[in-house]
């Protein structure tokens, strides 16, 4: 068994894991991207953890909302989650909002092995696209706290890999670019 990660780092047994945390907007494609890595790095032999940003936010107890200081807290719980987690071997996989710069530093400072994935999209693109029609209800002022709406977003300053998509991209086609900068695109 190759005894390196996704980014060609050490990985023996007994070293930590690496934390790639998958970052964007609402609907970008963050969870599903998530799986499918989840999936391409269990195959390879490495045991991996898959988190959703709002599955957590259930075992988190629903105490959080949605406006930007809970947010901000719910991402830094996620954070030194992440931590504790890849200290004790397994690679984890966030799906997460979190925009915000703090936050992304204090990661990269304290997570040994973290790999930050931006998915960009314009919320053009994701208001004609996303099923929930949570941004056509944001624009027209039905609801609120919708990051890049009217809740400020901090995009990313220095993920190690942009993924932009302008809407013509498939999910596979988003997972194998991503395949193909983690080195992960031999087993596709």
């Amino acid at each position: 068994m190759d005894h390196r990660d996704a980014l060609g780092r050490d990985a023996h047994p007994g070293s930590p894991g690496t934390a790639y945390w998958v970052t964007g907007l609402p609907g970008v494609g963050k969870k599903t991207l998530a799986q499918t890595l989840a999936s391409r790095i269990t195959a390879s032999g490495r045991p991996v953890i898959r988190l959703d940003g709002d599955r957590l936010r259930e075992v988190l107890g629903g105490r959080f909302g949605y406006g930007q200081a809970d947010r901000h807290t719910v991402a830094q719980v996620y954070a030194r989650l992440c931590r504790e987690l890849t200290a004790q071997g397994p690679d984890v996989i966030l799906a997460t909002v979190s925009m915000f710069h703090d936050v992304r530093r204090w990661s990269r400072a304290n997570i040994e092995r973290y790999c930050e994935i931006y998915l960009r999209a314009s919320v053009d693109m994701l208001a004609a696209r996303h099923p929930k029609g949570l941004y056509a209800a944001a624009l027209a002022g039905r609801i609120r706290n919708v990051p890049g709406v009217d809740l400020p977003i901090e995009e990313p300053d220095t993920p190690d890999i942009v993924i932009d998509d302008d809407g013509s991209k498939t999910p596979a086609a988003v997972a194998l670019e991503l395949f193909r900068r983690l080195r992960l695109a031999e087993a596709a």
